[in-house]
């Protein structure tokens, strides 16, 4: 982080404070102290005593985006999981740093984890949080647990009884992870498993649930087939990732509307993994995978089920930068407004993982995650691509011309500095 003054006073911005339908209608001052939001307001005395940092007219502030599933340890120009493993640990370290800085230099200032086989993530997230290297606040999963050559199992988190489970379960918490992570079904990454087909048994998946929350952890359930989010909803998973609702035709083609009923009833989240590399498939209106996956939003949408945004970067084509041109596509896959969309990324995503209380919106006592940009995203989504300025527990982000980490969308333009 830089090495900033401890007060800072952002002037002359408009603000979108994660929940509001709008941004003010006035330019407001954000008054910053150490690491979080004191006061929001017009009034010119916020400024006083404060390094300021002076808006330009047509900028917007808002909460700083979270995206709630990536993969930081894998380069996503590597087609497969082997060319993954086989970089060495050193290399894989540097690349890691770099991917963190591109990430939070393109807005994006909370990240969860969703999986590694080293805990390289966990060490990552410790070095940030000491000020040591720029990144995003990083919740991690360490390894996920899955059956034996399952989806992932290379990551190490094999486990094929409840007792298995546990151990898989305390193995990651004895790294300190936050989340624990589980493959309820098969999945895309591991070619000798298929999506639609349920990996554990309700039973063995509660044992899941049941283990984490004895150790104060809550659970992430890899799924994209029916069967398997069925089993991972009466275990009482906290999010379901992808959800699909896979069949043997694909994503798409086996929707439940009474299971997404039960997954709205038991107030889950549901985190699609939308990225840009699903664009394509929404050129056309009318093709299957469009389709398919429109009515899957529509069924949980209509259900009542709470959707939070995610790109699962790291995987083949998915850059870690993905998510401030992803959620355009989200929003036209989900139907949603910018509104909708951008709650999705900021203070819903927040109260999923459990971290409401601390980012995802901007009001006094949070801590300032800020990202301003080049317009208003609740016009226009595509502003997101424009950073100006992001502001990460209250230091405001280097930016480093010419330098690009895992497909980051470019240096951001700082705003004009001056001191009152």
């Amino acid at each position: 982080m830089s090495t900033e003054p401890s007060i800072l006073a952002l002037v002359g911005v408009r603000v979108w404070d994660g929940n509001a339908s709008a941004t003010s209608r006035e330019p407001q001052t954000i008054r910053i102290e150490g690491s979080r939001i004191t006061a929001i307001g017009t009034e010119p005395a916020l400024a006083r005593g404060a390094h300021v940092i002076n808006a330009a007219p047509d900028s917007v502030a808002l909460p700083g985006l979270i995206d709630a599933h990536v993969h930081i340890s894998l380069n996503s120009a590597l087609p497969d999981w082997r060319s993954q493993l086989a970089i060495p640990r050193d290399r894989l370290v540097v690349e890691m740093e770099q991917r963190a800085e591109a990430m939070l230099r393109a807005g994006i200032t909370t990240a969860r984890d969703c999986g590694g086989g080293g805990w390289l993530e966990v060490g990552l997230r410790d070095r940030i949080a000491r000020g040591e290297i720029q990144g995003p606040r990083l919740l991690c999963t360490g390894q996920p647990i899955t059956t034996p050559r399952g989806h992932c199992w290379f990551w190490g988190g094999t486990a094929s009884s409840p007792d298995e489970i546990d151990s898989v379960v305390q193995r990651q918490c004895a790294h300190e992870v936050d989340w624990i992570k589980v493959m309820a079904t098969g999945g895309l990454y591991t070619k000798e498993t298929h999506i639609e087909d349920a990996q554990f048994r309700e039973p063995e998946l509660r044992a899941v649930v049941e283990s984490a929350r004895s150790r104060g952890r809550l659970v992430a359930a890899h799924c994209h087939g029916t069967a398997g989010i069925e089993h991972a909803v009466a275990a009482g998973v906290r999010t379901l990732e992808h959800c699909s609702f896979a069949g043997s035709q694909g994503m798409g083609t086996a929707p439940d509307p009474k299971l997404a009923e039960r997954i709205a009833a038991q107030q889950m989240w549901v985190s699609p993994n939308v990225s840009t590399s699903w664009a394509r498939r929404a050129e056309v209106d009318d093709s299957d995978f469009f389709r398919n996956m429109r009515e899957v939003f529509r069924m949980l949408r209509g259900a009542g089920v709470k959707l939070i945004a995610s790109t699962d970067a790291g995987m083949p084509r998915v850059s870690h930068t993905d998510l401030p041109r992803a959620l355009a596509i989200f929003a036209r896959f989900a139907e949603l407004s910018p509104v909708e969309v951008l709650r999705a990324a900021t203070s819903e995503a927040a109260r999923a993982l459990g971290i409401g209380h601390e980012t995802g919106s901007l009001q006094p006592l949070s801590t300032a995650d800020i990202l301003v940009v080049d317009g208003d995203p609740l016009r226009d989504l595509e502003a997101l691509t424009r950073p100006r300025l992001v502001i990460a527990r209250g230091a405001p982000v280097r930016q480093a011309a010419n330098r690009n980490s895992g497909g980051g969308s470019g240096a951001a333009r700082t705003l004009r500095v001056g001191r009152r």
